[in-house]
């Protein structure tokens, strides 16, 4: 037997001089087969290392158990939290999970999704990457809903699709963070933006702004500069705040990275934080509560994010002709540490 290609039920069934379909039955414990003559082609197919054709078993079963989830990056700890969360919840009910990552990239995740779909994926769960808000372009997800593959949507979302979403609560988080900076008694408080457009940016920076209006303070654009959630995005724009004739007492960092790569401008500088400057960052990702000074943050339930978004797309799958999405808004919480906790 060639070696270099793998066994089929074919090559067992010319071993054994029968049918391939007498082997596929004895490998099955089919009752029709004689036991000696099922014990000995399950000991062969041992022996040959036979494995199943899933993708041959799924065209006939017209179920493949496998599901995409098309994330922006999983170098943060947030998106790996909520990759757990949907494995924990799947994983033991025979799905198998295809983690595609965009890197932010609006032809990777329409490339993606199409691969799925040519893959026969049962469900999408995806976090829509910035190129794909940035350009308007949102054919790829309306090809998904038109073959009727359920659509999660997970942490960020595009509002005009009739599908389900399992979001968190980024307005009241940002809010809170930002109203203890002003009970703490900072003044001047600076915005380290995500990108424009994105939800996750957008509900951060209107929770920002009100909050400041809430309290009477004024909003000054020069202190509200963007970032791309990297940590390497936030040198430049906290360099130029500080450089300011009136720099501000306090920075909001966009996501943890953000707030720790200021971090790093401010002690450059020689200020000292909290008395200087108080710092507060949003994700509370496990590095920041050991970093010194450790962060103030906003912990977003990402495990649970996922977890959720399971019972979304096994409600929908498990459900009637008449099937309503939901729409599950998790709550944030802030933990307030040694960053911001000025005496």
């Amino acid at each position: 037997m060639n070696s270099t290609r793998p066994v089929t039920i074919k090559d067992i069934a010319r071993r054994f001089r029968c049918s391939p379909s007498t082997v596929s039955r004895a490998l099955n414990d089919h009752p029709a087969i004689n036991e000696d003559t099922r014990k000995n082609i399950q000991e062969y197919a041992r022996e040959v290392g036979y494995q199943r054709n899933e993708v041959s078993l799924s065209l006939l079963n017209k179920k493949t158990a496998l599901l995409g989830v098309v994330v922006p990056t999983i170098s943060n700890y947030y998106e790996t939290a909520v990759i757990e969360g949907l494995h924990s919840v799947l994983q033991p009910m025979g799905y198998t999970l295809n983690i595609c990552v965009t890197n932010e990239n609006y032809l990777l995740e329409k490339e993606y999704l199409s691969r799925l779909l040519s893959n026969r994926a049962e469900g999408i769960f995806l976090s829509v990457s910035q190129e794909t808000y940035d350009s308007g372009y949102y054919e790829h997800l309306e090809n998904v809903i038109q073959r009727k593959t359920p659509l999660i949507f997970i942490d960020r979302e595009y509002e005009d699709f009739e599908t389900s979403r399992a979001t968190v609560d980024d307005y009241h988080g940002a809010f809170a963070a930002v109203e203890h900076l002003i009970n703490i008694g900072y003044k001047q408080i600076a915005h380290l933006k995500g990108p424009n457009g994105l939800t996750v940016s957008e509900q951060r920076f209107r929770g920002y702004k009100d909050c400041l209006q809430k309290h009477e303070m004024p909003v000054r654009e020069e202190l509200i500069i963007n970032t791309n959630f990297q940590v390497e995005s936030a040198i430049v724009p906290t360099k130029r705040l500080l450089d300011m004739a009136s720099p501000p007492d306090a920075i909001f960092g966009v996501n943890d990275q953000v707030a720790i790569g200021a971090m790093r401008v401010v002690k450059d500088k020689g200020l000292r934080i909290p008395q200087d400057i108080g710092l507060v960052g949003f994700d509370n990702s496990p590095i920041s509560a050991y970093i010194f000074p450790s962060l103030t943050t906003v912990s977003r339930p990402g495990r649970k994010i996922g977890m959720e978004a399971s019972r979304l797309f096994l409600n929908q799958v498990n459900g009637s002709v008449d099937f309503l999405h939901e729409s599950i808004v998790l709550p944030s919480e802030l933990i307030i540490r040694e960053s911001s906790l000025r005496l």
